[in-house]
């Protein structure tokens, strides 16, 4: 058997990155997978990609900022695929601020809007479907921003330590119905996001420099974290807060 056979997942974010990293491998795994995310074509890719492989893919094109699509989102998972069991919310945005007395009001509403307002909007769409499936398992893609202070990212990083402690409220409050939640904290991992970052090869020997397997990490070893918390693999884990950082934050 699959580790996800006959389980239906919600990926946010997942037109490029860890959240179609971990749609593609969610899918190999046996799940019957929905993805949504901005840019509808990419999306799209995505959905046809994973369903010629031999896996099951519905995309929902939106933004986690719009209440409606978060609810239509849950809505086709249990319309397509008949309940909903695992959520993975990693939509986001890695805009970097500068120091806090340069941070503009709208870049601040912006990455509380994404960041944590829309996680908050997707997780309390989809509790309701997993009650009913009889429990489940929420993955929140964080970052070590929200375990360590990192200059020029205040408004970036007070969105993931929010993350964080949403993470454990969920996981307290719903323990004893079957959902657990957990939180993910990658370190640099080479995506579009980072691309600008690791396409300087001073500026990303700098910030290796703090990471002890001088390497950034790739979506698919983010993506297998995600997996691992999402199967009954880790069935006695919920409220738990992981980083997967090359060891950047153990030093």
């Amino acid at each position: 058997m699959k580790r996800l056979d006959g389980k239906v997942a919600l990926v946010t974010g997942a037109t490029a990155g860890i959240g179609e990293a971990v749609a593609r491998l969610f899918a190999q795994e046996g799940a019957a997978v929905v993805i949504t995310g901005r840019r509808k074509e990419q999306l799209e890719k995505v959905a046809r990609e994973i369903e010629r492989a031999g896996g099951r893919a519905v995309p929902v094109p939106g933004s986690v900022t719009d209440e409606a699509h978060a609810r239509s989102a849950v809505s086709q998972a249990v319309r397509n695929f008949g309940k909903l069991h695992i959520l993975v919310n990693n939509a986001g945005l890695g805009e970097f601020s500068g120091l806090i007395h340069e941070t503009e009001d709208a870049v601040w509403e912006k990455l509380l809007a994404v960041n944590l307002t829309g996680t908050f909007r997707v997780t309390r769409a989809a509790i309701p479907e997993m009650l009913k499936a009889g429990g489940g398992s929420i993955v929140n893609v964080s970052s070590i921003a929200s375990l360590v202070g990192i200059p020029y990212t205040g408004a970036y990083s007070a969105t993931k330590g929010g993350l964080d402690a949403l993470t454990r409220c969920v996981a307290v409050e719903y323990a004893k119905q079957g959902i657990r939640c957990n939180s993910i904290c990658p370190g640099l991992v080479d995506t579009p996001m980072a691309a600008p970052l690791l396409a300087d090869p001073v500026k990303t020997a700098q910030v290796m420099a703090a990471y002890p397997m001088g390497r950034p990490g790739t979506s698919e070893e983010v993506a297998k974290l995600a997996l691992f918390l999402a199967s009954d693999e880790s069935a006695w884990m919920t409220g738990s807060v992981i980083p997967i950082d090359g060891g950047m934050t153990a030093q």
